[in-house]
C-alpha cells in the first residue's frame, strides 16, 4: 500500500506534541478505535527504542502489528518501523513530522510494503481504511493534547508493581 499522508494542527508547543507521540504507553488512548490488545514490548515506553504490539481490526490482512520507534529527532521528527500481517512479514513504516508555527502542524505518513504478490493483492483497497482510522486518531490526539485531559497508560507485563510517588 502506497504512503498515505495526513496533517493536523494542534494548539500546543511542539515539544509537548513530540513527547505525546513518542510515548507508546499512552498511544492506546487515541488509537483504540482500530488498535486493541495493546502491549508494550520494553519497559521504557518513550523515545527511541520503545516498542509495542497490538491487534488491528483491519479487514483481512494485517491482524497484528508491531511498531518500534527507530528515530526520535527531538522535536522535529519520529520514525517508526514495524511489521504486521500473517507471520509479521509485511514491513510497516510510520513517520511523524512536526512543524512549529502559530500552532504545531503534525504530518503523519504511513505505508506498508508487502513483499509477495499474494500480500500485495490482499492490500488492495486498504489505503482508504487506514486513512480513515489514522485521520480519526489524529483528531483524537489533537483533542487530548489541547484539553490536557488525563490519559490511561498501558503498563508493561511483569513491570514494577510498586506505586510511584
Amino acid at each position: 500500500m502506497g504512503p498515505i499522508s495526513l496533517t493536523v494542527s494542534i494548539d500546543a508547543p511542539r515539544e509537548r506534541v513530540f513527547d505525546f507521540i513518542c510515548d507508546l504507553g499512552i498511544r492506546q488512548s487515541w488509537t483504540d478505535h482500530f488498535a486493541g490488545e495493546f502491549r508494550l514490548e520494553r519497559i521504557t515506553a518513550q523515545g527511541q527504542g520503545a516498542a509495542a504490539r497490538f491487534r488491528v481490526d483491519a479487514p483481512a490482512g494485517v491482524r497484528y502489528m508491531e511498531t518500534v520507534i527507530a528515530e526520535a529527532d527531538r522535536p522535529f521528527r519520529v520514525v517508526e518501523h514495524g511489521r504486521g500481517g500473517r507471520l509479521d512479514r509485511i514491513p510497516i513504516r510510520t513517520v511523524w513530522e512536526l512543524e512549529e508555527g502559530p500552532t504545531t502542524t503534525v504530518r503523519l505518513t504511513f505505508w506498508t510494503a508487502p513483499p509477495t504478490a499474494f500480500d500485495r493483492a490482499r492490500e488492495v483497497g486498504r489505503s482508504g481504511w487506514w486513512k480513515r482510522r489514522w485521520s480519526k486518531a489524529l483528531r483524537r490526539m489533537q483533542e487530548l493534547i489541547e484539553s490536557g485531559a488525563a490519559v490511561t497508560r498501558t503498563g508493561v507485563a511483569g513491570g514494577d508493581r510498586l506505586p510511584v510517588a
